[in-house]
């Protein structure tokens, strides 16, 4: 997977990954993006077949055409990987914080320097829009090493009069939806901290992880500090489940984390968990509308909804019910569905197959139970995986639409009158990790900020995020923190075995 020369062309710069050429015709990106026919594990600074000798497809949502074969690693790989992890673990230990923020600050220097090769590939390979990929998953990847390469020699003013310590090897098992941004999330803090790291990404979209490897390479990284196995579930399992593991971080579904939770239950190994969510957008009478307007699109269609803080509940109030529900609906009409690659495209294509048919399932569900659902009347593609932007209106708390986590490009509409029939609602859930709230008064936003039972509340603004800003939920959508100072306390043990998270 070394990077090679491409071949003279008038078209706009090379972007390169391995071994075969893909040409993506138009738009914002007139590139030709190499692949790998085939993408190994990345082991002890160095790509390595697969003991399993088993590989798998890896597919453009937006075409369902096969971009290239990845491998999926067996037990034997993932003790590997964790083997090599813990042979690189006393040397970065010992390392300085200093020397250990120069490697990060130079892994976020190069990510920035090929910002846009990650973000053609991250379109490909996930369906998002290219606009997304460039404007804020590369760019925020690039923020969290620039952060936490900026702490790394400062860990020390995190806890007056202790000295805090890394945890070891720590396994990090990430979902598809922010691929390239979740492994920064979690790489970052890890390596400033001083652990050393074994990270397994989402089967369906590996490739900028593995590209991220060609990073650390370019960037001399020591060999072994960071591992990179792919594979599907049971490569996770068999990740979380060895007893090399000094922590556990996972980002994914609230059924597969519970899971992970009963597993290392007894275990010793540290663990945070980033889960689902079903977040509530409360916008108040005296709101500005149009602004409202504007953060509730952001909140559900971003990312085509498939963002574990997605505001999926829209609760606003009856006197602006009908105003608001109106200017909405024309807001969705303009949203532009489609190829992914053209700069201009709002929302791409779902990521599978599966995930769309869980879409489809869960508005026939809203149907059933008597909601109205609006659909933009927009064209779809005939190939890949595509939903409209869909809005239900009617909505009671016991239907389906209202309590599961849908994960997709589908809003739940219901009323509320007073303050605290809106935080009744808003609290009416198994999850919690963010909402927001629209109103123009400072007061009313502080008193509710403090009744939302989530770990993020967004005032006047939906879906905003900063490396130096703590992220995480409660109930069941997890706990621990990522992101500023309390991300970093999950990485570190403090005298005496108390964990800092």
């Amino acid at each position: 997977m070394a990077k090679k020369t491409a071949p003279e062309t008038d078209s706009a710069p090379e972007l390169s990954f391995g071994g075969k050429w893909l040409y993506a015709p138009s738009r914002e990106a007139t590139d030709h993006v190499r692949i790998a026919a085939r993408s190994e594990l990345f082991v002890g600074g160095e790509f390595h077949k697969p003991k399993s000798r088993s590989y798998f497809a890896t597919v453009n949502p937006a075409t369902e055409e096969v971009l290239g074969e990845v491998a999926a690693a067996g037990a034997k790989d993932v003790d590997a990987a964790v083997q090599a992890a813990t042979r690189a673990l006393p040397a970065w230990r010992r390392l300085s914080g200093e020397d250990r923020g120069r490697y990060l600050f130079r892994i976020a220097r190069i990510l920035q320097e090929r910002a846009r090769e990650f973000a053609v590939l991250e379109t490909l390979d996930n369906g998002k829009p290219i606009a997304e990929t460039r404007d804020v998953d590369v760019p925020l990847a690039a923020q969290h090493f620039f952060y936490h390469a900026g702490w790394a020699d400062k860990l020390e003013l995190l806890f007056p009069g202790v000295r805090p310590e890394p945890y070891g090897v720590v396994g990090q098992v990430i979902p598809w939806n922010f691929p390239l941004l979740m492994a920064a999330w979690k790489i970052a803090p890890a390596l400033a901290a001083g652990n050393t790291v074994v990270l397994k990404p989402a089967e369906t979209s590996p490739l900028t992880a593995l590209l991220l490897c060609e990073v650390f390479a370019q960037a001399e990284l020591p060999a072994g500090v960071v591992n990179v196995i792919t594979g599907d579930g049971a490569a996770g399992a068999a990740l979380v489940r060895h007893p090399g593991l000094h922590k556990v971080a996972f980002t994914g579904s609230t059924e597969v984390g519970k899971e992970i939770q009963r597993a290392l239950a007894g275990s010793g190994k540290a663990l945070t968990l980033e889960l689902g969510g079903k977040a509530a957008h409360l916008v108040f009478e005296d709101a500005a509308l149009d602004q409202a307007v504007e953060g509730v699109v952001r909140g559900i269609f971003f990312n085509q909804g498939h963002v574990c803080c997605a505001g999926s509940r829209l609760l606003v109030q009856e006197s602006v019910h009908d105003l608001f529900v109106d200017k909405l609906r024309r807001r969705m009409a303009r949203i532009r569905v489609g190829d992914p690659l053209d700069k201009n495209t709002d929302m791409g294509a779902i990521h599978s197959a599966p995930q769309l048919a869980r879409i489809r399932e869960l508005c026939a569900a809203g149907e059933r139970e008597g909601a109205v659902m609006h659909q933009s009347a927009c064209a779809l593609p005939a190939k890949g995986y595509w939903h409209a932007p869909t809005m239900f209106t009617g909505v009671a708390m016991s239907q389906r639409i209202a309590r599961e986590e849908i994960f997709g490009p589908v809003l739940a509409v219901s009323t509320f009158r007073t303050p605290d029939e809106a935080v009744a609602k808003a609290n009416d859930t198994a999850y919690g990790l963010s909402c927001g709230i629209w109103t123009d008064k400072g007061a009313r936003i502080l008193w509710l900020a403090g009744r939302m039972r989530a770990g993020v509340v967004w005032n006047n603004t939906f879906n905003r995020f900063d490396p130096a800003a703590p992220f995480g939920g409660m109930r069941e959508s997890g706990f621990g923190r990522e992101g500023g100072a309390q991300g970093l306390r999950a990485y570190v043990r403090l005298p005496g075995g108390l964990a800092g998270a």
